[in-house]
Order: C-alpha cells, then sequence, then structure tokens
C-alpha cells in the first residue's frame, strides 16, 4: 500500500480513488476546485517534516474547504506560537476522540499522522467516513507542543516535558489540553508518540499502552486495554508492523516479558491523567530508529516507515470507535458519575501491574480537603482547569470528594500524594 493510502485510510475508513478525484469540467465558466492540501511532508515525500508556517497554511486550506471542520486556537506558547485545536464533525455525535499529537518535539511522526488524517476527513465523501462522522466527533491537537517542534527538543521553551505536567498544569501547553478535555469530555484520549529502540529486547516498530493508574475506573481501563490489544496492535500487524506493550522488554526468543522500564502509573502523565479524568487514554509510540541498512541510508525511507505505523494504528482506533461505541459511552459515562456516590478507596501511588502498597491507599478518604486562601488563590486556576468542583467561602475553599473527579482531589491535594500541588487539610466529616 502507498503512504498515500495509509493517509486515506487513517481512521479505518476507505476513500476510493474516484472520491478523491477532480470532477470533470461540465462548462467552460466552472472552474475546477483546489485539490486537497498536502503537507510538507508528503509533498517532499517524507524527506522533511512539516514546518509551522506550513501547518497554517495547510490547516487554513483545510479548515476553508470543508464545514465540517473548524479550527480554534486554545493557548499560546511562551514563543509565541498558537497552540490549535480541530474539530471534525458533521452532526451532534455520541461519541468524542482526541488525538493529541507532538507533545515531544522531537517525536514527529504522529504529527505528521494527525495532519493527513485532519484533511481526509475533511476531503472524504464516500459514505462508510460520514456515517463514522454522523457517529464521531474527532477532535485533534495537531502540534501540542510547537515551540519543541520548531527546536526539535523533547521539552517546550523553557525544557518542560510537557507529558510530565498534566497535574501541576504549569505549562501553556498542559494548560491549554486540560482545558479541552474539560470542555469536550473526551471519550478516547490517543496521545501519539515516538521512542528510541533498544535492540533486541526493545525494537518493536510499534508500541501501545492503557492507563496503568489505578484509580482509573475498572470499566475505562477494560477499554483502554481492548483499544490496545484487540484493535490498535493487531491492525498494526496486519499492516506488516511489529508491535508490543510500552514499558516491557521481552525476550527476543520467546516474547516473555524481562522487566519494566517504563509506562508507571504517575498521574502526571498523560495516558493516566487522562484514565482518571474517565476518558479510555492510550499511548501509541513508534520506532525512531532504522530497521534496516536502506533505511539508514535515505532517512525518508525511514521516516515515512514511521509515519505509515502511526497510520496504521489510527486505523485500529477507527475500528474500535466503530465497533465499540456503545460500550465505550457506558464506560465513561458510569466512570464520570462513581465519584457521586463517594465510596471505596483512593490510591496515591502503584498501577495496574504494580498494586498499591498500604501506604499509598486512602481506605477510607477524607469527606474533602480545605485550602486556606493564599492556597486558593495559588491553586484556583489549575482546579478550575481540572474541572475540580470547589465550595468558596471567607475562610478560602472547601474541595469535596463527592464529585466527578474524586479520584483526582487527594492526588491534588494531599500531602501524601507524590505530587500533591498544596498541602490541604483533610476534612473528616462533611
Amino acid at each position: 500500500m502507498t503512504p498515500r493510502a495509509r493517509h486515506v485510510r487513517a481512521l479505518g475508513v476507505t476513500v476510493t480513488a474516484a472520491a478523491l478525484a477532480l470532477p470533470l469540467v461540465t462548462a467552460p465558466a466552472q472552474a475546477s476546485p483546489a485539490p486537497p492540501p498536502r503537507t510538507g511532508f508528503e509533498t517532499s515525500d517524507g524527506a522533511r517534516w512539516t514546518g509551522q508556517a506550513e501547518e497554517e497554511r495547510f490547516l487554513t486550506a483545510v479548515d476553508r474547504a470543508s464545514d465540517r471542520v473548524s479550527t480554534t486556537r486554545t493557548g499560546t506558547t511562551r514563543q509565541g506560537r498558537p497552540l490549535q485545536l480541530v474539530r471534525i464533525s458533521t452532526v451532534p455525535s455520541t461519541n468524542t476522540v482526541l488525538l493529541v499529537c507532538g507533545q515531544h518535539g522531537d517525536e514527529p511522526a504522529g504529527r505528521e499522522a494527525c495532519l493527513s488524517t485532519v484533511r481526509d476527513l475533511a476531503y472524504a465523501e464516500d459514505r462508510a467516513t460520514l456515517r463514522f462522522l454522523a457517529r464521531t466527533t474527532v477532535l485533534v491537537v495537531p502540534t501540542a507542543n510547537p515551540d519543541g517542534r520548531a527546536a526539535g527538543t523533547r521539552g517546550n521553551a523553557d525544557g518542560v516535558d510537557i507529558n510530565r505536567d498534566h497535574l501541576a498544569l504549569a505549562t501553556a501547553e498542559a494548560r491549554s489540553l486540560a482545558a479541552v478535555i474539560r470542555d469536550h469530555r473526551p471519550d478516547v484520549v490517543y496521545d501519539l508518540h515516538e521512542y528510541g529502540a533498544t535492540p533486541p529486547h526493545y525494537d518493536k516498530d510499534l508500541l501501545a499502552l492503557w492507563p496503568r493508574n489505578p484509580n482509573t475506573d475498572a470499566r475505562v481501563h477494560g477499554e483502554a486495554h481492548i483499544l490496545s490489544e484487540s484493535y490498535v496492535r493487531p491492525t498494526a500487524e496486519r499492516a506488516g508492523f511489529s508491535s508490543g506493550v510500552y514499558g516491557i522488554w521481552t525476550d527476543p526468543v520467546t516474547g516473555e516479558p524481562v522487566k519494566q522500564v517504563a509506562g508507571d502509573g504517575q498521574e502526571r502523565i498523560l495516558r493516566n491523567t487522562a484514565g482518571v479524568k474517565h476518558s479510555v487514554g492510550l499511548l501509541v509510540e513508534t520506532r525512531v530508529d532504522p530497521l534496516t541498512e536502506e533505511e539508514r541510508k535515505d532517512p525518508a525511507l525511514n521516516n515515512r516507515r514511521r509515519v505509515e505505523a502511526q497510520l496504521a494504528a489510527l486505523e485500529g482506533l477507527s475500528g474500535y470507535v466503530g465497533d465499540r461505541r456503545g460500550a465505550i459511552e457506558r464506560a465513561t459515562t458510569t466512570a464520570r458519575l462513581a465519584g457521586l456516590r463517594d465510596r471505596g478507596p483512593v490510591y496515591l501511588g502503584g498501577a495496574d501491574n504494580d498494586p498499591p502498597e498500604p501506604a499509598e491507599t486512602l481506605q477510607d478518604p477524607p469527606c474533602g480537603y480545605r485550602l486556606d486562601p493564599a492556597q486558593y488563590a495559588d491553586l484556583k486556576d489549575e482546579l478550575a482547569l481540572h474541572g475540580v468542583t470547589v465550595r468558596t467561602d471567607g475562610d478560602g475553599a472547601f474541595v469535596p470528594l463527592r464529585q466527578s473527579r474524586r479520584a483526582l482531589v487527594p492526588l491534588l491535594l494531599d500531602t501524601r500524594a507524590a505530587y500533591h500541588l498544596a498541602e490541604g487539610r483533610p476534612v473528616e466529616a462533611c
């Protein structure tokens, strides 16, 4: 399959060549419509990555050409670059999927897959795609770290790893994403990355991982595991790409796990934050390193393989949403309502494969946490961005656990939590 064909099928919906072809001119006065725009990556056949100015022109052209696409600015980086959100939909829909692309500026393949997917969904006219968009709103953050992209660095302009800032929200980039998640409540948060291989134990074309944080609702956790293991990885493998679980070294002969080197349950990482906030989260990573001598000699060949692997994984995401949209909605809705019952433990550490220790478990959590006026003044913006319910009074603020974001509250305010933002005073009875 050609790279262009994979772009067209990025979300698992096939657009025929006829659907993309320009119509015949039937009268001399009738002008042919402009062809779909192409990214800098596409026009160079993978020899270089799409630049910022090219991205802006590309998104502007797509927005103008399709009434199912709208692009809004959700923030501005420290160096003045726009943080943008693209919304693709035909009618109000039952499921919302958020693609987060390019959190790390030196991992460009996912961003290229996102840009071409935006274009292909905008221009597609086949029945399968239109049916998909009638039932699914696709949100895309095409470049989550524009300053890092421009510099070719993992972190942003301040050297901060955005994917370790989804709790503190110290960066403009993470604050923008938090507002998107709060306002749009995506059912699925799909985070595209790349990684450096460590042969022979850790060198698959594509790796995936669900939220490991133990505060993720069991139903949401189950759906994220299904997304990874029954859809994204198998679809990538059917397209010819090897796959594995992110963070797990495996024996090259038996395929058995050897050790875990990454992928824990810490709540400040987006896939885990998404789970705690009741979205089906998934991290997807493609291998940066060349696979063959041909790829070492021709970087464009390596680049195209990385993007094609991301596009194949996106086909798996589409199949998952199409097959399981009812189960997804039930899982996320039930999880969002569960906090209102204010029952059960809250975990300050651990993971789905590393059970929390007793010291990391609030078996009988407090009713809530009180913040004094100075603490609340420092944190009110972050609490609002997280969508946390707060009751203010003359003595500061009370943050109850009886709310949809129940598990998030102790992670933010309990002094025993690893990444807490304030030392809230536990209130035992309401």
